[in-house]
This record gives C-alpha cells, sequence and structure tokens, in this order.
C-alpha cells in the first residue's frame, strides 16, 4: 500500500488531486466556525487572513507574473514564423470564425437548458440571499454610457501605450501590440531578424522552465485556493440554487462530451484523451476559478501534442479572450433563471437578442474584473431583466465559476489542435507519440 502511495505521490497530477480533496476538507470544518458568535470564530479568521489565503494568492501571483512575458515572447515568435501576413490573415481568419460557431452554439445550448429544465421555476426570491452587486451595476451602467459594443471592442484592442496595457494585464491589446510587432520583424533583414527571434525563443523557452518550478508549489496553491472557497461558503448556499448549478454543470458536461467530442471525432481524436492529457491544468482552474493558471501549461502541452508553435501560440491567448465558451453557456442560463424567478416571459425575439448581446458583449470587456458579471449585467439589461437579480445568484457564483473556466480551458486548447489541423499543420505522428508517452506514464 505505501508503494503505491509513493508512487501516486510523485505524479503532479495526483498531488494536486490529494490537495484539492484535503482543501474541501478542511474548508467545511472551518466553515462549521465561520460564524461571528462561534467561540472558535477568532482562529477561523486568523487561519483564513494570515495563512491559507496569503498560500493561495501567492500561487495565482506567481502564474499572471509569467503570463504575460509568455504570451509576448511565444506570440511574437509564432507569427515571425509564419512567413507572411497573408498567411496570418488567413490563420486569424479561421480562428475567429472558430471561436464564434461555437461559442454560438454554446450559448444556443444554454438557451436550450435554461428552458427545458426551468432552473427559475418554482425558486421563491424571498428565500435567497441577496447579496451586494452596487459595484457590478455601477460598473454596467459605466459600459452601457459608452454605448460598448464591436466598435468600442476594436478601439480597446489597440493599446495607447503597451507598457500600460501590460502593467494592467490586459491581454488584447498585448496581443494587438504582438500581431504587429511579429509582422514588422519578419520585414527586417536575415542578419537583424535572426538575433532577435534567438533572444525571444531563449526567453521562451526560460519562461516555461519557469512555469514548471512554479507548478511545484500548485498542490499547495489548489489546497490553499479551495479551502478559503470552501470555508468561505460552504455547501449551504448550493442548497437554495442546487437546480441552477446541477443545470449549469450538466449543461457543461453535454457540452464538452457532446459539442466538443463531436469536434475532436471529426479532427480525429478523442476527447476523453484530451481530457487525460490536460487533468492538471483542469483541476489547478477548476479549483482557482483562473484560466490564467492554465494558460502557459495548455500552450506547452498543444505544442508538444502537435500543433505548431505559430499556432498555439496566436490561438490560445486569442482564445483567452473570444473563446470562453464555458462562461457564454453559464450566462444563456442565468439569464434564462432570472427570467423565470422575476416571472418574466422571454419571447424568440428577445432570445435572439440575448445571443446577439453575448456574441458581443464577451469579447467587448474581456480583461476587465469581474467581466462574467458584467457581461451577464449587459445581457440581462437588452432584456429588460432587473440587474438586482445578480444579487440572487452570488451565493454560488463561486461554484459556477469554477466549472466555466474549466470549460474553457478545454474548448481553447481543442481550439489549438482544430486550427493546425484546419491550416494542415499538425504533427499526427508527433500527436500519437505524445499519446503513447503521456498515457503510458500516467497509467503507471
Amino acid at each position: 500500500m505505501f508503494t503505491i502511495l509513493r508512487k501516486y505521490s510523485r505524479n503532479l497530477a495526483w498531488q494536486i488531486l490529494f490537495a484539492f480533496i484535503l482543501g474541501i476538507i478542511l474548508g467545511t470544518c472551518l466553515n462549521y466556525i465561520s460564524m461571528p458568535d462561534h467561540s472558535y470564530y477568532k482562529y477561523y479568521d486568523f487561519i483564513i487572513t494570515n495563512i491559507i489565503q496569503p498560500a493561495g494568492e501567492i500561487f495565482t501571483r506567481l502564474i499572471k507574473m509569467i503570463v504575460l512575458p509568455i504570451i509576448l515572447s511565444t506570440l511574437i515568435l509564432g507569427i515571425a514564423g509564419l512567413g507572411g501576413s497573408k498567411r496570418l490573415g488567413t490563420l486569424g481568419f479561421k480562428t475567429i470564425l472558430y471561436f464564434e460557431i461555437i461559442t454560438t452554439i454554446a450559448i444556443l445550448l444554454g438557451l436550450f437548458f435554461g428552458n427545458i429544465f426551468g432552473p427559475g421555476m418554482g425558486v421563491d426570491a424571498s428565500q435567497l440571499v441577496k447579496a451586494d452587486v452596487s459595484q457590478y451595476i455601477e460598473k454596467s451602467k459605466e459600459l452601457s454610457n459608452k454605448s460598448h459594443g464591436l466598435i468600442v471592442m476594436i478601439l480597446d484592442m489597440i493599446p495607447t501605450n503597451i507598457f500600460s496595457a501590460m502593467s494592467k494585464g490586459e491581454i488584447l491589446p498585448v496581443i494587438f501590440f504582438c500581431v504587429f510587432f511579429g509582422l514588422g520583424l519578419m520585414q527586417l533583414p536575415d542578419q537583424q531578424r535572426e538575433p532577435f527571434i534567438h533572444f525571444l525563443k531563449v526567453i521562451s523557452d526560460t519562461m516555461f522552465k519557469v512555469t514548471n518550478i512554479i507548478m511545484r508549489y500548485a498542490p499547495v496553491g489548489v489546497f490553499a485556493l479551495i479551502t478559503v472557497t470552501v470555508a468561505k461558503y460552504g455547501f449551504e448556499s448550493l442548497l437554495p440554487l442546487f437546480k441552477l448549478v446541477a443545470v449549469v454543470y450538466i449543461a457543461m458536461i453535454v457540452f464538452t462530451v457532446l459539442v466538443l467530442g463531436l469536434v475532436c471525432k471529426i479532427c480525429s481524436f478523442n476527447i476523453f484523451i484530451l481530457l487525460r492529457i490536460l487533468k492538471e491544468e483542469l483541476i489547478i482552474a477548476f479549483s482557482t476559478a483562473s484560466s490564467e493558471t492554465a494558460l502557459p501549461k495548455i500552450i506547452e502541452k498543444m505544442e508538444a501534442y502537435g500543433a505548431p508553435k505559430s499556432v498555439t501560440s496566436f490561438v490560445i491567448p486569442t482564445g483567452y479572450s473570444f473563446n470562453l465558451d464555458g462562461s457564454t453557456l453559464y450566462q444563456s442560463i442565468t439569464v434564462i433563471f432570472l427570467a423565470q424567478l422575476f416571472g418574466m416571459d422571454l419571447s424568440i425575439t428577445k432570445q435572439l437578442i440575448i445571443v446577439i448581446t453575448l456574441m458581443i458583449a464577451s469579447k467587448g470587456i474581456a480583461g476587465v474584473p469581474g467581466a462574467s458579471i458584467l457581461v451577464l449585467s449587459a445581457t440581462l439589461g437588452s432584456v429588460g431583466i432587473p440587474l438586482e437579480g445578480i444579487s440572487y445568484i452570488m451565493g454560488v457564483e463561486r461554484i459556477l465559476d469554477m466549472g466555466r473556466t474549466a470549460v474553457n480551458v478545454i474548448g481553447n486548447a481543442l481550439a489549438a489542435i482544430v486550427i493546425a489541423r484546419w491550416e494542415h499543420v499538425f504533427d499526427d505522428k508527433k500527436a500519437r507519440d505524445y499519446e503513447a508517452t503521456f498515457l503510458g506514464n500516467t497509467s503507471n
């Protein structure tokens, strides 16, 4: 038995899974003493504030520290290696087209599940706990006053100061800059271009080594983050809105297995093998509710799986802002839930407005803190549902956020494979070798 435990303890995926389970157990215990009138409350506050929460924050900060350097180096390298602006235009068109098709399917599936299962039917709003969402409502009004839409999204993509955009962690402006920098780099003579490309490659390779070092801390980070989540919200917050949570998670599973599974089948892949390859990243993304934490390893794994750097370095960072399948699926179901909660009947026309609003708004405010709630606010406003309805779902928002983040990660990883296959640059032999090596290692 000790031999088995020792063998599994060396595997990062198992370490993260064990840390996740231990975090749930400790979080449940801490939630029990989280009431101010509990005799041990002072210990709860000390443990969460001074020990566990900082341990989780260290992990998320470490990941955020390396995300932009990886995007900058790999994206510029990928664009410079495409061979011309025409090739970049083709790659960009196919990527955005694929993203829009899959996102639209996710929205429509969400509306279907919301209408069929009626998660808001029979729910008594007076029995629900209302959270303070004034900050989101104010931010939503600010965005509405800007007439936020496609034109504003395009303007927001163009950075007036690239260093300011980088310091704020704004992904879209950084991608925009990298595209133009890569195009300019391609125009330089070989003797000028090659040393800088070599320099970027050294940075890229170094950052992936740094990623591997940081991932050794991942079990601690996952343990801390999931402990804080469970300790803060507990499982009682799930009970009044259990039907909403269940419908959202079932829809996510159906979307992943059937929709993304069908895409995999068309591209001659198996969705379950892809899930096994990404299991470490999925556990991390789920427990942290942040796609950023998985982004570096996804790029590395999909390149090792057979998608070339020129594709992975462009598609995956772009998908971070444009391909939010899990988020739009959740938002469409939640809009239906709140409409049913308020006794409002949404016509076909209004549901078409929901589809259009989600397609635009989910891109228009990418990178904004609390973006998913702000997109939801914009969508509610477009069909006349009171924005105050958001206050009813905040108790389960973190639980829903964890699920939709995991789906976003799967969708972006798969997108790199799809576009590489579409561009006829996918290395099938590399994929077979990687599957044999990876699956062989994980089964041992």
